[in-house]
């Protein structure tokens, strides 16, 4: 390889065996380089074919000025932005769950709370208030579902409909105890023979 000057023009010149010879300019080299050289960049979002964010990646710099960096989805790799960057990502970065682990109940703890239930059960008053359409007829009975749902919603205790002893529904005002159908194993209150909910029907 030679290089040739014409004038202010300096040329390279290139032979290969017996071929022509191709003058080329050196900047023409030159040009290429810094055309295709990358630059480093942070990525401040997850980009997909690209990479996560706060990782560094290599773009062309049209893909940076033109796409990046207007929208905000890279920075370039300099100290002032990698802290930026890194401390973003203490701030934003879920914290740790901690593991809970469950323990589950014993046939004893269940006992104490069926038998705390049904003592709250028959030590309160459930009381409905409704139309009536004759005397003390109720304008719309007062059935199972009812009955249990409004325990609920006053008393805090979940009941299912086979726990509530209703052969039909409640159509008048006035006071009633309906039985209730509670585990065997949970000791009754003195002086009773089964457990109860008093249930009290006012006019609305």
């Amino acid at each position: 390889m030679v290089y040739l000057q014409y004038g202010r023009n300096i040329l390279r010149r290139s032979k290969f065996l017996n071929s022509e010879c191709v003058l080329h300019h050196p900047l023409f080299y030159g040009g290429q380089g810094v055309r295709y050289r990358k630059l480093e960049v942070i990525l401040t979002t997850n980009i997909d074919k690209l990479g996560k964010a706060g990782e560094i990646v290599k773009v062309a710099p049209g893909h940076f000025r033109n796409h990046l960096m207007p929208k905000l989805l890279a920075v370039p790799n300099i100290d002032k932005f990698a802290y930026l960057i890194n401390e973003q990502r203490k701030m934003y970065q879920p914290k740790e769950v901690e593991e809970v682990k469950v323990v589950p109940k014993t046939e004893e703890d269940t006992l104490k709370e069926q038998l705390k239930a049904a003592r709250r059960l028959e030590n309160a008053k459930l009381v409905l208030r409704r139309y009536i359409k004759i005397d003390t007829e109720l304008r719309s009975p007062v059935d199972k579902d009812e009955i249990i749902s409004e325990v609920a919603r006053q008393l805090g205790v979940h009941i299912e409909p086979e726990n509530l002893q209703l052969p039909s529904p409640l159509s008048t005002l006035g006071e009633f105890e309906v039985p209730l159908r509670l585990p065997k194993s949970l000791p009754l209150p003195e002086g009773k023979v089964q457990w109860t909910l008093d249930v009290k029907i006012r006019k609305k």
